[in-house]
């Protein structure tokens, strides 16, 4: 059994079920700590599980959600839920702010191999990579002993035997971690999970600590530095402000994901963007051919549109559409999402300077590639007509192309527009409005085919009560 040697209340019963199996099977030399804080200058990282092993410090995340995770570049896809950051880079740093307090505290310990791993604990939880750079840092809780007895995990040019070091790690964790003394919070919303994020971002589930049985909402705990000079500190506070505007110049409206609340925490370190905790997932996961059949489809391509001439219409460029910034529900209805990075109407200042860094080529339109200062609502409908042909052709559009692939069940007026949404010249494209209307009118005239009873009851409601 190993010994547990402290730590904080464990949030959930995911975290108590690792805490627990770690305890019962991990051998008798093993060392662990649980829910604690790691302070680095301005920062707090929080940690659910640290164990010392023989070899190396491990630091673990605790991910206790059901279901398939679908990896893409740097965030995770979940079934059922929005996407969210990868939670393994988020570790990452917090296994290198750990390693940099200790040593601080002794310079021995810089040939200490400081590890990082994610723990699936739902019952046929499973994470999809293609990549392969996050799966050798994700176990189940069957696998989670054998992954940190891996020896040669530890990379070359550190220490594969820690024990000489295990009284000054034991030393360095008493003098700089801390026991937190209640779930996190910010301001009256109580964290529920840590999902995952990067360097400037935090993503959690949390719920109203005055009401909690009133739904969860997702959190972006944005981190700013209060001690930069005046300039930077302004500018620094407007990019992170920039969804919030964006979503508060936009009335609600079903196939926009709604923003509930904006502040900062007191010494404007961090800002916190509160958003609805949409049940379903990023359309990315139907890209790869699972779920939606033609009828669902077009309804999604036509909840896109309702939203995107929505936006449009109050004076704010996306900017960044993707497939990951369309949500379907579990109902069917898909919303838009992911306005970090939009255009509120005009204004004195930018953040169009960060959009190279975050944009996916593929959806952006040919006039802003050089230029993504010069994005307009007509780029937006370009992206828009990216995403349609993806999902009603299963694969990217070809650049150049004069004419839309045909698409099985699909009217031809259908991929007409959506060759017309991708024109190359901005003036000849239609807006948001105007595709909205020849996509209903399409769906209006092509002869419907039999589908389930639930599609059939959703598509007659579209019919009696159109969005927008």
């Amino acid at each position: 059994m190993a010994q547990i040697v402290g730590g904080g209340r464990p949030v959930n019963d995911a975290e108590r079920r690792v805490i627990a199996h770690l305890r019962d099977n991990a051998p008798d030399d093993w060392l662990l700590l649980h829910n604690i804080e790691v302070p680095r200058g301005a920062d707090l990282f929080e940690v659910d599980v640290v164990v010392l092993t023989g070899h190396s410090l491990v630091v673990i995340d605790v991910k206790g959600a059901r279901g398939r995770f679908e990896v893409s570049g740097n965030r995770w896809f979940p079934q059922h839920r929005e996407a969210f950051g990868s939670p393994v880079a988020k570790l990452r740093g917090t296994a290198r702010a750990l390693k940099g307090l200790l040593i601080d505290k002794h310079r021995e310990l810089e040939r200490l191999y400081v590890d990082n791993v994610v723990v699936l604990t739902a019952p046929g939880a499973v994470l999809v990579d293609p990549s392969g750079r996050d799966a050798r840092h994700v176990t189940t809780i069957a696998g989670l002993v054998p992954m940190l007895s891996d020896v040669s995990r530890v990379r070359h040019g550190c220490s594969r035997d820690a024990a000489p070091y295990r009284t000054a790690i034991i030393e360095a964790l008493n003098g700089t971690v801390r026991r937190p003394t209640a779930p996190p919070r910010f301001g009256n919303w109580e964290v529920e999970e840590q999902l995952g994020g990067d360097s400037r971002v935090t993503e959690y589930r949390a719920v109203n600590a005055t009401a909690p049985t009133s739904g969860t909402v997702l959190l972006r705990v944005y981190r700013a530095d209060p001690m930069a000079e005046q300039q930077r500190r302004v500018a620094e506070q407007r990019r992170i402000a920039n969804a919030y505007q964006a979503l508060a110049k936009i009335p609600p409206h079903p196939c926009v994901v709604r923003s509930r609340d904006f502040f900062a925490i007191d010494d404007e370190s961090r800002f916190v963007l509160v958003l609805d905790d949409v049940h379903g997932q990023a359309l990315h996961l139907h890209l790869t051919g699972r779920g939606l059949d033609i009828g669902a489809k077009l309804a999604v391509l036509e909840d896109m549109l309702d939203g995107l001439a929505h936006v449009h219409a109050n004076k704010v460029i996306h900017r960044a559409l993707t497939p990951a910034c369309v949500l379907v529900a579990d109902d069917g209805n898909a919303m838009l999402t992911g306005f970090d990075y939009a255009k509120p109407g005009p204004r004195k200042h930018t953040v169009a300077n960060e959009l190279p860094n975050i944009l996916d080529v593929h959806y952006v339109a040919p006039e802003c590639r050089a230029r993504p200062d010069r994005m307009t609502p007509a780029s937006d409908v370009y992206s828009a007509g990216v995403i349609a042909s993806q999902l009603l052709t299963g694969e990217l559009p070809m650049p150049g192309m004069d004419a839309e692939p045909a698409a099985a069940g699909v009217a031809p007026e259908v991929m007409d527009l959506v060759r017309r949404m991708r024109d190359l010249t901005p003036a000849k494209r239609p807006d948001a409005v105007t595709a909205l209307a020849e996509l209903r009118d399409a769906r209006e005239a092509q002869p419907r085919r039999r589908m389930p009873l639930g599609g059939r009851i959703r598509d007659a409601l579209r019919r009696l009560h159109p969005r927008g």
